[in-house]
């Protein structure tokens, strides 16, 4: 009876921090009913989580039903055996995907159309690790048992196929890294700030950087027809 108060305490810690998580990152939620009444990113994890638990005690077919009614009432796929940590919000959600061996660390953030997906027929790890903190933009896919750092954001639609280093913003296809921060452990839970208005644009970067490029060649061209006007003067 003890282990059952323990796993329920659990539980119920993890859905307050779930609807936590709405309330801070959305600034349309404006209580904790329209939270739990109203937003299908917060069914879907709720759902999960309880399929999550029946597949961790072996009811492999039921939680496998659970998640696809899921799918039907939220549009969101999360396979049971997915590691979801606390706190974690899908904003919006149509169209997200999420794989059997996906693991999501604390406070994790994903917007509509997101896959988590895998590349393998192996039976092993073969989705996504997101850690603390990531940020995943509309549309993104992450393919493969790849690690994305603590921290780190992917940019809309971008597809990543490689580890991503914590603290890094990733844009394009494939996905490059535009914005790296100062590495180090994660002591404490991260700030949760995604602005995709301002992600860095390496293509628009590139061309101010050949149009830098030019203008130095053009001075540096006039600058030796001057001289060569004076030196013919000189000589004339």
């Amino acid at each position: 009876m003890r282990a059952l108060r323990r796993k329920f305490r659990r539980a119920w810690e993890f859905i307050r921090l779930d609807v936590a998580a709405v309330r801070e990152r959305d600034p349309a939620a404006r209580s904790v009913a329209e939270v739990v009444l109203c937003y299908p990113g917060f069914h879907a994890i709720l759902l999960h989580r309880l399929a999550h638990f029946l597949w961790r005690h072996s009811r492999f077919l039921l939680a496998r039903w659970l998640s696809h009614f899921n799918r039907f009432l939220t549009g969101i796929e999360i396979h049971p055996g997915a590691e979801i940590g606390e706190g974690f919000f899908i904003d919006h959600g149509m169209g997200v995907v999420i794989g059997e061996t996906s693991e999501i660390g604390r406070n994790c953030t994903i917007y509509q159309g997101v896959t988590l997906g895998g590349v393998s027929l192996e039976k092993g790890k073969r989705h996504p690790t997101l850690g603390e903190g990531v940020i995943v933009g509309v549309g993104a896919k992450i393919l493969g048992p790849h690690i994305i750092g603590a921290g780190s954001r992917i940019g809309a639609g971008s597809v990543v196929i490689s580890d991503v280093p914590p603290g890094c913003t990733v844009v394009g296809v494939p996905a490059r890294i535009v914005y790296r921060e100062g590495q180090g452990r994660v002591d404490r839970p991260l700030p949760v700030t995604f602005e995709h208005h301002k992600l860095p644009d390496p293509v628009e970067a590139a061309i101010q950087a050949l149009n830098q490029r030019l203008a130095a060649l053009e001075r540096e061209i006039s600058h030796l027809q001057e001289d060569a006007a004076r030196e013919r003067r000189k000589n004339g």
